[in-house]
């Protein structure tokens, strides 16, 4: 059964949406209905998954490996260790939360929508557990078709627009990322990921391909300056799209770094860690301060995770296991912390269909149990001690440190201004004078509550307790940062399928 369970994994989602296909239209409930089990059943899997696996295993598990295309060495290879395991059980748990967050909020075309959030989150599972290049290429790209539907069908005004510069954006790296793959298995005469691990590529290889991988994945995270795609996308985007986006999708980017960029192309990763470096603590400073001024807070939000991703790639590029196991738990905090971000502005929008702040204020007089929900969530974002953004920076600032002390001092001034823009939203919105009209600001629906209340869990779980994230994390990462620092490779495959 354990060879298996990533199978189940990403084509349950699949067949789910293949389930809704044949459901009648006018159903809506059952629809909604069918499609919540397949998440919850989706997440129970991810769990059993993350607590089964063993603290402290640096190698592969749950492996399945299957020739595919045996002529070209291509094979169906599925695996989970501690890089991917986290990413896994976040997709899983995101995808069941906006759902509920926004459980009424699409009603036209209800089953294509609900179809494509379950073909969504197969091709990211996928993309996270592939170790085969080209079924990882192929999910990579499978991700790409039902979010350009999302914004581009069920988005606002410029949702046209907003789909298609998605869509130009990804692509252009994509292609690149597929060239840079082929001259891979040209020299090597492999796909398979765990195989390259085994043998490094000539180092005068080493500087285009990474680059070619360094361009998809940067534009995916978003790097500054390749993020204009991301305000637009999330601005146009329903809610429980942009909740995805923010949550899950930005993070096949900085899983992509982890799991190819460094450990295949080591010597090109030095040799790019200054300028890496250097373009994070820009993006952390240049989100920040354009987030401050925004009147759309889902702008300022989209701009947030510009800022608070320059920290993950901050943690990625100074190779030290503290700022690699920060990258990690950071990308995780990002998508909880942001996504519940993301669901609290759909709350809003809901009820009084504008996004701009000014239309606001005095919010918690009429929504008090919904205004101290959305602090917490505003608190983890600015990383308060006690929730887990303040676990995930202080590893990163920390790992940082050792690597470059500088690098680390010119970031911190992003801690401050997140803290400020973030207050200044809540201020605006939540406090002042009543200037919204009670009759049209009911209560939290159950759904709502829930999806709030489980994110929230999380952001304490996390960042009382990191422990089980931090313990599965730590020997595949301490494995990752001694080769990229050029230690001699072990025979790095326990658990690969072999």
């Amino acid at each position: 059964m354990n060879h298996s369970l990533l199978t189940w994994l990403v084509f349950l989602p699949i067949a789910g949406a293949l389930m809704l296909a044949m459901l009648p239209r006018q159903a809506h409930a059952t629809l909604r209905g069918v499609a919540l089990a397949v998440f919850v059943a989706v997440l129970a899997l991810a769990a059993y998954v993350f607590f089964s696996f063993p603290p402290g295993e640096a190698g592969f598990r749950f492996a399945t490996r299957t020739p595919w295309v045996p002529g070209f060495d291509i094979d169906y290879h599925l695996a989970v260790d501690g890089i991917s395991l986290p990413l896994v059980l976040l997709t899983a748990f995101l995808f069941p939360v906006a759902l509920l967050g926004t459980w009424d909020s699409v009603r036209e075309k209800l089953k294509e929508y609900l179809a494509l959030l379950l073909l969504l989150e197969g091709a990211v599972l996928g993309t996270f557990l592939a170790l085969d290049l080209v079924l990882f290429y192929i999910f990579w790209e499978a991700v790409l078709v039902p979010m350009c539907f999302l914004i581009g069908v069920w988005g606002g005004k410029r949702r046209a627009y907003a789909a298609l510069k998605f869509f130009l954006f990804t692509m252009t790296g994509s292609l690149l990322m597929l060239l840079a793959i082929v001259g891979i298995y040209l020299s090597s005469g492999t796909f398979s990921v765990v195989d390259l691990y085994a043998k490094p590529l000539p180092a005068e290889m080493q500087g285009w391909l990474f680059a070619a991988f360094a361009l998809a994945f940067a534009i995916k995270v978003p790097v500054f300056p390749l993020h204009t795609w991301l305000p637009d996308a999330h601005v146009e985007a329903p809610t429980a799209g942009s909740v995805i986006l923010a949550g899950v999708l930005l993070k096949m980017g900085t899983y992509g770094f982890l799991r190819f960029c460094l450990p295949l192309f080591p010597e090109a990763s030095h040799a790019a860690a200054p300028w890496m470096l250097a373009l994070a603590v820009v993006g952390i400073l240049y989100g920040a301060a354009v987030a401050w001024p925004q009147a759309d807070m889902k702008k300022l939000v989209a701009y947030s995770s510009v800022s608070h991703l320059g920290f993950v790639m901050l943690g990625t590029f100074a190779f030290t296991i503290q700022g690699l196991q920060g990258a990690v738990l950071q990308s995780v905090n990002h998508g909880l912390s942001t996504g519940a971000l993301f669901l609290i502005v759909g709350v809003l929008y809901e009820r009084a269909h504008t996004r701009e702040m000014g239309a606001f204020g005095g919010v918690a007089k009429v929504m008090p149990t919904f205004a101290a929900l959305s602090l917490i969530v505003v608190f983890s974002s600015a990383a308060l001690p006690g929730t887990n953004g303040f676990v995930g920076e202080f590893l990163i600032l920390l790992g940082t440190f050792r690597a470059d002390w500088r690098f680390a001092a010119l970031a911190v001034p992003g801690v401050v201004l997140s803290a400020m823009y973030l207050l200044t939203m809540v201020q605006r919105v939540f406090f002042g004078p009543v200037n919204v009209d009670a009759k049209q600001f009911p209560a939290l629906s159950a759904r709502e509550t829930l999806a709030l209340v489980a994110l929230i869990a999380t952001i304490f779980w996390i960042g009382l307790y990191p422990k089980p994230f931090l313990e599965r994390s730590e020997a595949a990462l301490d494995r990752l940062s001694k080769i990229v620092q050029g230690a001699p490779r072990a025979e790095v495959v326990p658990g690969s399928g072999r």
